[in-house]
């Protein structure tokens, strides 16, 4: 954020097909909406990660309904191996294997998002 030039503003949207298991369950919820609206805006989504890619998928074609200016997504973490349906990401900052991971803002179940690193959870 502090490297992007001009008037920023962020917001935040809340969406799951995890809920406390280990793997997608294929349904995605929409848990918190956006509080202002992106019509002509660039948006960037910003993810933890890219794994299945049907959460991902599902946010973007509900933002992209909303008329932004331009749409990019960014990730984390990308699990390239786990794709279910494609997706697109702009920028990646690692390709990770196919393991579970918490930790760094990552979580399992609701916890172990506080960890100052990224673990595997066997």
């Amino acid at each position: 954020m502090r490297a992007l030039p001009g008037t920023v503003t962020v917001d935040f949207i809340a969406v799951s097909s995890y809920g406390a298991g280990t793997s997608t369950s294929g349904e995605v919820r929409l848990q918190k909406d956006l509080d202002t609206g992106i019509e002509g805006r660039s948006v960037v989504i910003v993810e933890d990660i890219a794994d299945s890619g049907v959460t991902l998928t599902y946010l973007q074609d509900v933002l992209l309904t909303r008329a932004p200016k331009s749409l990019r997504t960014a990730c984390l973490l990308s699990k390239p191996s786990r794709r279910v349906v494609p997706v697109v990401v702009d920028y990646i900052g690692f390709e990770i294997e196919d393991r579970f991971v918490v930790g760094y803002g990552l979580d399992h179940a609701g916890v172990h998002r506080n960890l100052p690193f990224i673990g595997v959870v066997e």
